[in-house]
């Protein structure tokens, strides 16, 4: 599918869904403003998924209102409905994981509740 500038899309980046307006189109990614937060970026090291004794365990942020990401052309799909609130998208995303993790005994999932908790500080949720 092509895609044009304005578009409604949602896009994987890294281990987080987004919805956003498409605000360019490059070779191989399209670059996506983010609008709201459908699935918050997974907790700990990305090449590591699910471990928690690696050498870096990473506090991962959601992308925040506005930001643009440049997301794999291959990533994009056109949204189908309306674009949530940010803000509310975001708590449901937390929610979201906090209820997946809560059925996990791993250390991996505690440390990623730590993480969670702290962001939901920074947040401001």
């Amino acid at each position: 599918m092509e895609f044009q500038p304005g578009d409604y899309v949602t896009g994987i980046y890294k281990t987080g869904k987004y919805a956003g307006v498409v605000t360019a189109i490059r070779p191989m990614h399209i670059l996506v403003q983010v609008k709201a937060v459908l699935k918050h970026p997974q907790q700990g090291d990305l090449h590591m998924p699910k471990e928690a004794e690696v050498p870096l365990f990473h506090e991962r942020r959601a992308l925040s209102f506005n930001e643009q990401t440049n997301v794999p052309k291959n990533m994009v799909k056109p949204l189908d409905g309306d674009i949530p609130d940010y803000k509310k998208s975001l708590r449901e995303s937390i929610d979201q994981m906090r209820s997946s993790l809560n059925n996990d005994d791993s250390l991996w999932a505690k440390r990623s509740m730590a993480c969670l908790d702290q962001l939901e500080k920074d947040y401001n949720l």
